[in-house]
């Protein structure tokens, strides 16, 4: 078993490798590569990278412990297949536009299309929604590591956020994109052989013997079920994870410079399509592993009589710490923590630093306009700012946030991301011009009205903090949910307020002013 002196050696050992490569691929970069790499980064290196920062902590030890509920078990399956059909709307509709307008930060397009202040809203909505999923990600890992590392030797809870932020910044303040595209790659591949060597360990200890064995394993025990259409009230309905997933993967994919700034690196549209549709494949092929992993560690828990980890604020238990606890507290072999923490820090970090460098774009950008031209220091000014953000983000959900993260994410990805959709597909879709002063107005009234709608009809009642508004009993006994497609309700709220404020016009992308 590990303790946390060799956990901590392992920590800095990783850190140095990649402030080494940091130091290799930024020694010759100019300013501008910080954003887009000069254009020149491989296809199918971007595509590797991607799955490490789309995954996340989130996915590596989140999904796992998601099986172990009845309700959900390989449910999160259905949502994925929703991620392949938006992957390809991504490849064919946003990033050929992406291209064929040269941008660097994606929200150009929104000021071409309509106008300063719709570039504005978009690229607020950005930060709010990658300042939020980066920070609930790096949540995740930072109570990983203070349960099993930082607890032993009394230190704070915000020191050890503090330590994980700080190191990101260290090996991205200097090369940006053009650091990622490799960090992410080499973070990618830690995550996946600790998933494969963690798997094939698991398998020999519930005496497994071979492929079709897991396979028959797993489909026979009572974490198997994919497809959920028997109670369409519930949120686990296929219909409401595959019609969700769609929006969710435009939304946190195809409208997210985090991610977009990965596929703008490639040398042009079609290397940028054949990363994306790579990407996608490999991304359902992993998740459905990561689901059987969850099943595995269920069944070695059962036999080996090893408690759900229980959350120290509420008591309730927290599945996401269950793999944590498998690997590093329940006698395992030392090389399986070592590759479980290998593996975490990688799927934490690769997500962390991209979305540190986009935010760091984005303000650059969108909002001191100065594009490539921005100051070397006023850039790391701005970066070093953004890691202050998210470092007061995370300490913030620390004493908020009490669901398991990946529903985090979802959810909160149904109120920041619905603006979005609706502002580039609005342009995409009509020729209708927008009325600036009005559309601040309805991207922040739809995404209240979709709490409130939310609220009501999964709870029956309306509450502002403890006061009850009011409610009806008979929609409490109703029980409906909307579960993923509360991102689809928002979406449409944002698109139909974006109608009512706009008027016709003979151009696709009118020079439109402040009205």
């Amino acid at each position: 078993m590990l303790n946390s002196s060799s956990i901590l050696f392992i920590l800095a050992s990783y850190f140095i490798v990649l402030v080494l490569i940091s130091w290799l691929t930024s020694r010759r970069a100019e300013n501008k590569d910080y954003y887009l790499g000069n254009k020149k980064s491989p296809w199918f290196v971007v595509a590797f990278g991607m799955i490490g920062a789309s995954l996340s902590g989130i996915t590596f030890i989140s999904i796992p412990g998601w099986v172990g509920s009845s309700a959900k078990q390989f449910g999160y399956m259905q949502m994925v297949l929703g991620y392949l059909v938006g992957y390809v709307i991504i490849a064919y509709v946003l990033m050929p536009l992406y291209y064929r307008m040269n941008l660097t930060s994606i929200y150009t397009y929104l000021r071409k299309r309509f106008g300063v202040n719709t570039h504005k809203i978009g690229a607020v909505f950005f930060l709010l929604s990658r300042i939020t999923g980066a920070s609930i990600r790096l949540l995740l890992v930072a109570n990983v590591l203070q349960r099993f590392v930082f607890d032993d030797l009394n230190l704070p809870f915000e020191l050890t956020v503090l330590i994980s932020i700080g190191l990101i910044w260290l090996y991205t303040f200097r090369g940006g994109i053009k650091t990622i595209i490799w960090t992410d790659t080499l973070q990618t591949l830690f995550m996946l052989l600790s998933l494969g060597f963690t798997f094939w360990y698991l398998h020999g200890e519930l005496s497994i013997e071979h492929t079709q064995g897991i396979i028959s394993t797993i489909k026979d025990s009572e974490y198997s079920q994919i497809f959920f259409f028997d109670n369409w009230k519930g949120g686990n309905h296929f219909v409401k994870m595959f019609f969700g997933g769609i929006f969710i993967a435009i939304g946190m994919t195809g409208l997210d410079q985090d991610m977009m700034q990965k596929n703008l690196s490639c040398k042009n549209i079609k290397a940028a399509q054949s990363n994306m549709m790579t990407f996608s494949v490999l991304l359902v092929i992993i998740n459905l592993i990561f689901l059987s992993l969850g099943a595995l560690l269920y069944m070695y828990a059962s036999q080996k009589n090893i408690a759900m980890p229980l959350d120290e604020i509420t008591g309730n238990p927290r599945t996401d710490l269950l793999f944590p606890q498998i690997a590093l507290r329940s006698g395992m072999p030392i090389w399986v923590g070592i590759l479980f923490l290998l593996g975490l820090i990688a799927a934490a970090y690769s997500s962390a630093d991209s979305a540190l460098t986009s935010l760091t774009t984005s303000v650059c950008i969108d909002f001191l306009e100065e594009k490539e031209e921005v100051s070397k220091k006023k850039r790391m000014l701005v970066h070093l700012i953004m890691s202050g953000v998210l470092l007061i983000t995370v300490i913030i959900f620390k004493h908020t946030l009490q669901d398991a993260a990946i529903w985090q994410l979802i959810t909160l990805a149904g109120y920041t991301y619905g603006p979005l959709i609706a502002l580039f597909f609005f342009g995409i879709l009509t020729k209708r011009s927008l009325n600036q002063k009005w559309v601040i107005s309805v991207c922040i009234l739809a995404p209240v009205l979709t709490f409130f709608i939310n609220q009501f009809v999964s709870s029956g009642s309306l509450t502002i903090g403890t006061a009850e508004l009011f409610s009806v009993s008979a929609v409490k006994e109703f029980g409906f949910s909307f579960g993923a497609t509360l991102i689809i309700l928002n979406s449409c709220l944002t698109f139909a307020g974006l109608f009512l404020i706009s008027q016709k016009t003979n151009s696709l992308e009118p020079e439109v002013t402040n009205k």
